[in-house]
């Protein structure tokens, strides 16, 4: 059975939440519709002319891009500009563009996990907290048959994510009685009789950013019209949510050495650096594309070494009197988000509903090194 656009969103949206995103970000939905059925896929880190071309060509009916189409508001589309003739060729050819940028920035296994782990940066901790996802345990009712699919359902949506464990739950069996009244369907007994069901209480923790999703698939996966369910606020404490990452080196290295490991893990041919290149470093933060806000934050974490990208004079100046070591590798090194959401769609799908999900080939780094 071939799947929709917001069955393939619905499974990413469960790994990088849009509301993680920042509230002055623009992710989501940018071009056309979800509700129609995809058999390709294409992952980006820009949509330009020259991806939607790319994308034409290749029969894409869904683009999933980290930096999205439209970011500020639109006033006009004129259609002799270059993003004019590009949401012209993308509804031209029925292609769907949506964006997942600072949400997928912020996430467990996102952008900021993806950078840190090409350098074996251990032990991380978030470099800019914004803040600390509540916690919430979910108890829910349900007749035993469906006990399974249930906890499938939620866990798939991120409820029980304890540490690095997923799909952790709790079950109780006992009875549940209701009376259906008049106006109602029900699954299991008849209207105006008690009926008496043997069932699970099925218990689980949900960050409260996730937690509309976790309701919604309960909705979904559950048999009864009116699912019976309980929430109560934890006091335990959530994820740290934020940009950036904080950790140290496996050993430590010279900045010219850490310099070379960048070059290579990141694939770029050279970089802006700030500091004495003789000097040891360990402990390194690292933020994907422009990172020059949260200088402060890296030194009052006490980096040695913040690595990120489009660093202009007077910032890297200013880090420099500090005596923070800075490594610029460019803002194009967020392309290793390509291969991650490549990846994770590949394994939310079986082999015989899943779309055909590729990367783009389109080089969109719009500079050039000599």
């Amino acid at each position: 059975m071939q799947v929709s656009g917001r069955q393939i969103i619905d499974a990413f949206e469960a790994w990088a939440p849009p509301g993680l995103a920042y509230k002055w970000d623009n992710v989501g939905l940018q071009v056309g519709t979800l509700d129609k059925p995809v058999k390709k896929v294409m992952i980006t880190l820009d949509v330009l002319e020259t991806v939607a071309e790319e994308a034409a060509e290749a029969n894409v009916d869904l683009i999933i891009a980290h930096h999205p189409l439209l970011f500020k508001s639109l006033k006009q589309i004129d259609t002799m500009t270059p993003k004019g003739r590009t949401i012209t060729k993308l509804i031209e050819n029925g292609i769907t563009v949506y964006a997942a940028h600072t949400n997928l920035d912020i996430t467990r296994g996102g952008v900021s996990d993806i950078l840190s782990e090409r350098l074996g940066i251990r032990e991380t901790t978030v470099l800019v907290p914004s803040e600390q996802d509540e916690l919430i345990k979910l108890a829910v009712y349900v007749p035993d048959d469906y006990t399974e699919k249930v906890r499938v359902a939620i866990g798939n949506q991120g409820a029980g994510h304890i540490g690095d464990y997923s799909h952790c739950s709790f079950r109780v069996k006992g009875e549940g009685t209701f009376k259906p009244l008049d106006g109602t369907q029900p699954f299991i007994g008849s209207k105006g009789e008690l009926a008496r069901v043997e069932e699970d209480r099925l218990e689980t923790i949900i960050p409260k950013s996730k937690l509309s999703r976790v309701l919604a698939a309960i909705e979904t996966a559950h048999p009864y019209e009116e699912p019976a369910y309980d929430l109560y606020p934890l006091k335990n404490k959530g994820e740290e949510i934020g940009v950036g990452r904080i950790g140290e080196l496996q050993e430590s290295m010279t900045l010219r050495e850490l310099g070379e490991l960048v070059k290579e893990r990141y694939q770029v041919p050279s970089l802006r650096i700030v500091g004495n290149l003789d000097e040891e470093v360990k402990r390194v933060a690292v933020l994907g594309g422009s990172g020059e806000d949260y200088i402060d934050q890296a030194y009052q974490q006490r980096a040695d070494v913040f690595i990120t990208g489009d660093l202009s004079f007077h910032e890297a100046q200013d880090a420099w009197q500090m005596g923070l070591k800075l490594i610029d590798p460019g803002h194009h090194v967020e392309k290793f988000m390509k291969q991650s959401v490549q990846s994770f769609l590949q394994q939310k799908f079986d082999k015989f509903s899943a779309p055909e999900v590729i990367i783009s080939e389109t080089n969109t780094e719009p500079f050039q090194f000599m």
